[in-house]
């Protein structure tokens, strides 16, 4: 035991090479696919962790210790699998992983941000950077390592179940916004090679740029579709963010479910190891999307060795299994001993593996620093996801007549009318990946509705009335000032998203024209993507702002329309005019969309060439990109 207690790879001083080197030197074959195997929370076990020597847990969406798990639960729950983990022969430390895409979402009382095209509606890379550092924070106080943050798919048809987890349409957009990297993992010395993941400290997670790639240009929208596609146009359009990721020391690049051109990604050597690895020098894990290898056959799940091996020879470093791990590691250890899978294969992805751990701190610091749990949801993190809701909502129109606007509102209203269910549903303001999975309606966790929010922005003297569900007689039995309207979709997640007919659920637009055709009425819209928003809608509404999926800080709504601040956000993506457009290229002559890239106005008076629908003719006067 004294040999390894002495080794090198327990010398924190070694260069992190020279303790990779010794550390792999020392491993079983079983202990090296160990470390390539990551299931889920529920069916750990402390003696498969210690024995196997895992190399990594994850919660699903949604996977928690129990309900309203606090961060000091997950703690809890994290240290518990890592002390198995460093029972292991040769104390390896595993990291935990889970979807920390909009702040800390999977734990109650955390702070959640805007989902990303929401973000992008902000093109304030330095804003995200700032977002990272909280959700680093944050994820880190619940004991996990590990981030499945950011997605930098950029996204071309609001079919696509995943759209809102895109930051905008735009390549030069999505770069900028990789600036999360930064601040989730830390920034890197100027000297630091390019290519090689990095990890300031304790404070900063393992951060992962999925999913690579094409995900978000499908035919259609599809979730885990297919992309048809040039490489030259598969590289300009959509390959791009990821080299900059890569320059910024990103520690994991998850594969796509997607195909390129009929070749699924997870069993894509050319482009995961030719590309990835051998051309930009990528020295990070590559990790699989969950159950990724058994989508590989039909029906999912059969011809299991086939696709460990597919997957494993493309480049896959680390499976995310979840749940058939003892089958994964008789199969992937068959391969070995037969030569499919060559062992210089492995000792790659081991490699790999422990670069990211030793670079991630793990082996001098394996558990969670419980000194963070003071600042989850504290308000500071909650005035930063204020700022980032004011500076994300995308003002679509603003009074009937544009030299009259409608916007900001009178906060000394004698009597303001609210309406809509998203008005008071905080699981319907943050959206998917918000707790759960697919995410829910209701008091999910700790935050402010849009309606907490107006009762707390308007004057003493004004009244505020809630109706979810007003009908024209009971509008007409009180004298309304105006009113403030909240229509949208219910959450979803992937595939559960996919929709080709983006019209407003729950007969949002007849609430809205209900309500405005009696009562003035600035309607809000909650949404991952655009909607179909109807001339005659239109012309009926006095004021429209889309404010996507805004998370837990309701107030940063009222901020704006109030006036306290100005409207700040631009549309990150094309906002069609009937869904017989899409895809839509705001390249192309034809383009023709109801409100352009990079559209938005301000509250106050515009100039005449902001405040007309017109779509190309005007777009790059304010576009900005």
């Amino acid at each position: 035991m004294k040999d390894v207690i002495d080794a090198v790879y327990r010398n924190a001083n070694e260069p992190i090479e020279a303790r990779v080197k010794d550390l792999l030197a020392r491993m079983t074959i079983k202990e090296k696919l160990g470390q390539m195997t990551q299931i889920k929370r529920s069916i750990a076990t402390p003696s498969a962790i210690t024995n196997l020597g895992l190399g990594s847990i994850l919660s699903g969406g949604g996977s928690k210790p129990f309900e309203n798990a606090t961060s000091l639960d997950w703690a809890e729950m994290v240290d518990g699998f890592q002390k198995a983990a460093l029972e292991s022969r040769l104390g390896i430390p595993m990291f935990y992983g889970s979807d920390a895409i909009h702040g800390n979402n999977n734990v109650y009382g955390t702070t959640i941000f805007p989902h990303n095209i929401g973000l992008g509606a902000t093109r304030d890379p330095d804003l995200i950077e700032r977002i990272g550092v909280v959700t680093a924070l944050e994820t880190r106080a619940s004991g996990v390592q590990y981030a499945f943050a950011p997605c930098v798919a950029v996204c071309k048809d609001p079919r696509w179940g995943r759209y809102y987890e895109s930051y905008g349409e735009d390549t030069k957009l999505v770069r900028k916004m990789t600036s999360l990297i930064t601040g989730l993992q830390g920034k890197p010395p100027k000297d630091h090679p390019n290519g090689y993941p990095y990890v300031a400290g304790r404070k900063n997670v393992m951060a992962c740029a999925k999913h690579f790639v094409g995900d978000g240009g499908t035919d259609k929208g599809k979730n885990e579709g297919n992309t048809i596609i040039s490489y030259q146009d598969l590289e300009n359009i959509h390959m791009l963010p990821y080299r900059d990721c890569i320059a910024k020391g990103v520690s994991t690049v998850m594969a796509s479910y997607s195909s390129w051109n009929g070749t699924k990604l997870h069993s894509h050597r050319f482009l995961l190891t030719d590309v990835l690895k051998h051309k930009w020098g990528f020295q990070g894990i590559v990790i699989s999307d969950w159950e990724g290898i058994d989508r590989l056959s039909n029906p999912r799940g059969s011809n299991y060795r086939n696709a460990v091996s597919c997957a494993i020879n493309a480049g896959i470093d680390m499976v995310m299994v979840p749940t058939r791990y003892e089958l994964f590691l008789e199969e992937l250890a068959y391969l070995v001993d037969s030569g499919e899978v060559p062992m210089s294969r492995i000792d790659d992805a081991v490699e790999r593996i422990l670069r990211v751990k030793f670079a991630a701190g793990l082996f001098e610091y394996p558990m969670t620093d419980r000194s963070l749990l003071d600042v989850v949801g504290c308000k500071q993190h909650r005035e930063l996801a204020r700022e980032a809701v004011r500076k994300s909502l995308v003002l679509l129109k603003n009074g009937k007549d544009p030299r009259k606007p409608f916007l900001p509102l009178d906060r000394n209203a004698k009597r303001v009318l609210v309406a809509g269910k998203h008005a008071d549903d905080l699981g319907y303001q943050c959206g998917g990946w918000s707790v759960s999975w697919q995410g829910s309606s209701g008091r999910i966790t700790i935050g402010t509705t849009i309606l907490d929010a107006v009762r707390e922005a308007i004057g003493d003297d004004a009244e505020v009335v809630y109706e979810e569900n007003p009908t024209p007689k009971s509008l007409s039995l009180q004298d309304f000032s105006y009113a403030i309207v909240v229509v949208g979709e219910a959450p979803y997640s992937e595939s559960y998203g996919d929709n080709s007919e983006l019209t407003i659920p729950f007969k949002g637009d007849e609430l809205l024209k209900t309500v405005a055709t009696n009562i003035p009425t600035l309607a809000i819209l909650i949404s991952g993507r655009p909607l179909v928003l109807e001339p005659s809608l239109l012309d009926t509404l006095d004021a429209l702002i889309a404010a996507w999926l805004p998370g837990t800080e309701g107030n940063g709504i009222t901020d704006v329309i109030f006036g306290d601040y100005e409207f700040h956000g631009r549309l990150p993506v094309s906002w069609f005019k009937s869904v017989d457009q899409l895809p839509m290229d705001a390249n192309k002559k034809s383009y023709d969309p109801l409100f352009p890239l990079g559209y938005g106005l301000k509250s106050k008076v515009q100039p005449s060439f902001l405040q007309t629908l017109s779509p190309r003719s005007d777009r790059l006067n304010y576009l900005g990109m």
